[in-house]
Formats: C-alpha cells, structure tokens, sequence
C-alpha cells in the first residue's frame, strides 16, 4: 500500500480554491472545501488541462480548457458518473497536508523545501487548444 507523504502546508491552500502540486512528475490538484482537504489528479481526461486552476462551484470544479466538470470529493464527472479523474485519501497532520499516492514513493520535505515536489501557480494556465 502507498504511504501518505507530505506535500504542502494547510496555510499554502486557500478556502475554494484549487492549487497544482508536482510529486515527481505526477501532478496533483488540492483543493480545501468548508476546511477538507481532497486531492485529484490534476490533468484534466479530456485534453490535459490542469483542473488544479479550474474554477470551484458547488463541489465540483470546471475544466478551465472545455468546461468538464469533475466532483471534487471522488472525481467523478458531473455529467456523467461512470467516468472521472483519480481522486487520492488526504489527512492533515499538524500543519501538513499529506496525499496518498498510489505507486509514487515519499520524498522528504514539502513543497519548497523537498526535491521531489513543485509548485506550479494554477493561476496562469492557458488554453494551447483554443
């Protein structure tokens, strides 16, 4: 079974928002909703967006590229259940958010601090595929 590793810390995440996080070359969307933390896999099925930048609303985010719409509590698709993204457990400990990824070996650290963990700002995304 996959450990649970560190990746940032609960001040890094703001309440309604998504933020994008690189565990090696894996990127992970974390999201913290009425203060739970949930983790997605952050490239979008569709076209490889980041849904980490996607806009938040009643639970699910929005693809910011062509609007899919995924739950962020299990990634489901919203318009179509049987399809989505991985969703990954999340715990808090301390002030450390810590994911569970599945095959991906823990790194030291959290972000800024361990080799194996970036940061990307989910802000400046853009469409290559208009």
């Amino acid at each position: 079974m996959a450990e649970f590793q560190t990746i940032c810390r609960i001040d890094d995440l703001h309440e309604g928002l998504g933020r994008t996080f690189y565990v090696g070359e894996h990127a992970v969307a974390l999201f913290l909703i009425a203060g739970k933390v949930y983790a997605l896999n952050d490239t979008c099925p569709h076209m490889g967006a980041s849904l980490g930048s996607g806009f938040v609303e009643n639970g699910c985010v929005t693809c910011p590229w062509h609007f899919w719409r995924f739950r962020i509590a299990d990634g489901a698709w919203a318009d179509n259940p049987r399809l989505g993204t991985d969703s990954y457990p999340t715990r808090v400990c301390g002030n450390e958010v810590q994911v569970q990824l599945p095959g991906i070996l823990p790194s030291p650290g959290f972000a800024g601090e361990g080799p194996g963990v970036r940061v990307l700002d989910a802000r400046s995304a853009e469409d290559p595929h208009p």
